[in-house]
């Protein structure tokens, strides 16, 4: 295997965990740079790029980051991310490449957080605000995390994660004694971004797999601006005088994109306001006179039926990631907006959106034609491109690409050059590519992603529960909710309460999201001779 190290910019990190814990370099994607925007010089830090540079494109006095209590300039923002920065480095003594842990919900501090921990030279760990204590120390083992950045109300489950013992600032707690705040203060000064490489590592984002065990995606500074300069610039055609707003958290990589760095990257500003519902997203569209809108098919089919108590003539364009768009949604939403639905595919493995179509170019029914700056085919079950109308594996290349860390399957992943998504796809003559459904066990609800497996192994720790199987079912309004297939200790009735009872228990141990909206008892689960459990026929009876 061939040091992935070797091929790279000398790091600018005193520590070198990440550099170390990237997959071997034979086993990386093939990366792509076919653009000309896309050629970034080799020591580049990507908030330095991105905030610093905006004083001199004459944006100091422009809305940044507006949220429920605050709005911040482009020179407010840099001001703050510049005092957090100092924490980090002259409080907590962090050395360059450390990770911090980041726990906060949707807003303008939440987000200089983010971008203070890259402009400081470390790496930025964000994790969504319904993660258990559970999941977050599996989290911190992984990355072996150096400290944690978390809203006060949020702290909870910090305190409940083992292993504990980690350097921690609340924000959002000005009045608290050694709040993130109060440290702020003792700092006025600019900060300098510290020298990195442009494929230093700047962003550890983690993803369920099948199995349950959490992996972390690698991003390089260059990769964060890569992003900005494809979907964005190319298909989003996304410009000074936008507002974005959206539901997905900064911690997905969807909402860090598409909330964050999209609008940074060209001047325009972004409304945070967390714990949005249809309503109060419609709400704040008209309020805040939004011209983007980020969020999953389901809030757009529920917004559809509430959109004509709004005014959304301010909305221009809204795209749809995170689970596959049905056609009556995208039909249900331009009849009650006029607008045509930018639907696009991306994964956290690859940061951001690399199909998709908007105004003219959409067919629908199909999610868009490969994003300038990616390519992809369909490959069949040896590995081998296929031709227009075959079903087979999705496969892509650009300018970001798979790096797991310190994770055998990165060879799942990764082959001969490709990134599997792990989508089941159809590509048709005029280069349109179709969603036909999930490669593997992952059930897609409301736009987040469950592992089925985890949800299985909370609930074997029930007392009552012998056996379970976790699938998908297919739901009208969510696109699947998570069923579980239950098979009852001795003496345990099924019943309405028991089932009650198990979805509360699966809420208290994991995200709740996660918890099984449908539970069958059964006498006994299909499996094959060899005792392996036969998923497939338990989706075939939730269909």
């Amino acid at each position: 295997m061939t040091d992935a190290s070797a091929a790279l910019a000398p790091s600018g990190y005193a520590d070198g965990f990440a550099r170390a814990k990237l997959p071997p370099l034979d086993e990386w994607p093939e990366l792509r740079f076919d653009l000309p925007e896309l050629q970034y010089p080799p020591r580049l830090n990507c908030v330095a790029e991105l905030l610093d540079s905006a004083t001199a494109r004459g944006w100091d006095e422009r809305s940044a980051l507006v949220g429920a209590r605050e709005r911040l300039s482009y020179a407010q923002l840099r001001a703050r991310v510049d005092r957090i920065a100092h924490v980090l480095r002259q409080d907590l003594k962090l050395a360059t490449g450390s990770r911090v842990l980041l726990r906060g919900a949707n807003c303008p501090m939440m987000a200089a957080c983010i971008l203070a921990v890259i402009k400081a030279g470390c790496i930025a760990v964000p994790t969504m605000p319904l993660l258990r204590a559970r999941e977050l120390g599996t989290i911190a083992e992984r990355a072996r995390v150096d400290a944690v950045l978390c809203a006060a109300a949020l702290r909870a489950e910090i305190d409940a994660m083992a292993p504990g013992g980690l350097p921690m600032l609340l924000f959002d707690a000005p009045d608290a004694p050694d709040s993130l705040e109060r440290r702020m203060a003792a700092f006025d000064a600019p900060f300098a971004a510290p020298d990195t490489a442009a494929d230093d590592v700047c962003l550890i984002s983690f993803t369920s797999g099948t199995t349950g065990v959490p992996k972390g995606t690698m991003h390089f500074h260059r990769d964060l601006l890569a992003i900005c300069d494809c979907f964005p610039r190319h298909t989003l055609r996304a410009h000074i005088d936008d507002v974005f707003i959206g539901t997905p958290p900064l911690a997905f990589t969807f909402g860090l994109g598409g909330l964050l760095l999209f609008p940074l990257r060209v001047g325009a500003s972004a409304v945070l306001i967390e714990k949005l519902t249809p309503e109060t997203l419609l709400g704040a569209i008209q309020e805040r006179r939004a011209t983007v809108c980020f969020t999953a098919p389901t809030f757009y089919r529920q917004m559809a039926q509430l959109a004509p108590r709004f005014d959304l003539t301010s909305l221009t364009r809204s795209v749809s990631a995170g689970e596959a768009l049905p056609v009556a949604t995208r039909e249900a939403w331009k009849f009650a907006t006029g607008l045509e639905m930018i639907d696009g595919i991306g994964a956290t493995e690859m940061l951001h959106i690399f199909i998709s179509a908007a105004g003219d170019e959409v067919r629908p029914g199909a999610t868009g034609k490969p994003v300038p700056g990616y390519v992809a085919c369909i490959l069949d079950e040896d590995g081998r491109p296929v031709g227009p109308g075959v079903i087979g594996r999705l496969a892509v290349k650009g300018p970001t690409g798979c790096r797991y860390l310190d994770d055998p399957r990165q060879r799942n992943y990764v082959h001969d050059g490709w990134n599997i998504t792990g989508d089941a796809y159809e590509m048709d003559a005029d280069g349109y590519f179709y969603y036909r459904s999930r490669l593997d066990d992952m059930i897609i609800s409301a736009g987040y992603n469950i592992a089925g497996a985890e949800v299985e192994e909370v609930l074997l720790h029930h007392p009552a529960v012998a056996e379970c199987g976790v699938v998908g079912r297919v739901d009208e309004e969510r696109g699947q909710v998570v069923e579980a297939h239950v098979v009852l200790k001795p003496g345990v009735a099924p019943s309405g309460e028991t089932a009650l009872a198990l979805q509360e228990f699966v809420k208290a141990q994991i995200a709740p999201y996660k918890y099984p909206r449908v539970v069958r008892f059964r006498e006994q689960l299909p499996r094959t001779e060899t005792g392996k459990l036969q998923r497939f026929k338990l989706r075939m009876d939730a269909v």
